[in-house]
């Protein structure tokens, strides 16, 4: 049980150490220093809802249903494409909108609205969570559940990390130059995902 639950934190973290969007939206906040408790508990949650999914069969549901695809990843990158102009367009307005002790608060509810989209629109997080945690976890049969608490638990370590530690930060963004830099790169790799999404599958 043990190796099992090993080898789901180790899966876990490997594969939510990436860049992508969710991760760019919770430094982001973390920044801002704005809901960052309940982004955290928002995005582990629904990390452990799609990886417990993923092992114990709504893999096979996506196989099935095809349109499900295509549907996730259409909407993904319509999605990905506005948040990516909305903080492109950011990085370009004046300097004192981009300081955080001047950037209008945001309503929880607004935000949560966004986290969800970023997560439950995003094909690549079915992908990883789902399709391929799901696929892996077959090999610990008989041990599925402490292989989805320990990958479930590596989203709870790195979104916190992320989270509550982009506080450090803080005082390289007191600038507003990298308020800029932060935002058009956010920007720019939410197009670069985006446009990933669009592109017809290999082979």
């Amino acid at each position: 049980m043990m190796h099992a639950f090993i080898a789901g934190f180790g899966l876990g973290l490997s594969l939510i150490l990436a860049i992508g969007a969710q991760n760019a939206f919770v430094l982001r906040q973390g920044l801002r220093q704005e809901h960052v408790l309940w982004i955290c508990v928002v995005c582990a949650l629904s990390d452990a809802v799609l990886i417990t999914a993923g092992v114990f069969g709504f893999a096979v549901l996506v196989e099935r249903f095809a349109w499900l695809a295509v549907w996730l990843r259409y909407a993904g990158a319509a999605f990905l494409f506005c948040y990516g102009a909305r903080s492109l367009w950011a990085a370009l307005r004046h300097d004192e909108v981009l300081l955080p002790g001047d950037t209008a608060p945001v309503s929880l509810l607004a935000t949560l609205g966004v986290c969800l989209a970023m997560t439950w629109l995003n094909p690549h997080v079915y992908l990883d969570t789902v399709v391929l945690i799901g696929s892996i976890s077959t090999r610990y049969d008989g041990q599925q559940w402490p292989f989805v608490i320990g990958t479930t638990l590596a989203s709870v370590v790195f979104f916190f990390s992320l989270g509550y530690g982009a506080s450090l930060l803080r005082p390289v963004f007191a600038r507003p130059v990298a308020w800029k830099v932060l935002d058009g790169l956010i920007g720019l790799t939410m197009w670069g995902i985006g446009a990933s999404l669009l592109l017809p599958n290999p082979g």
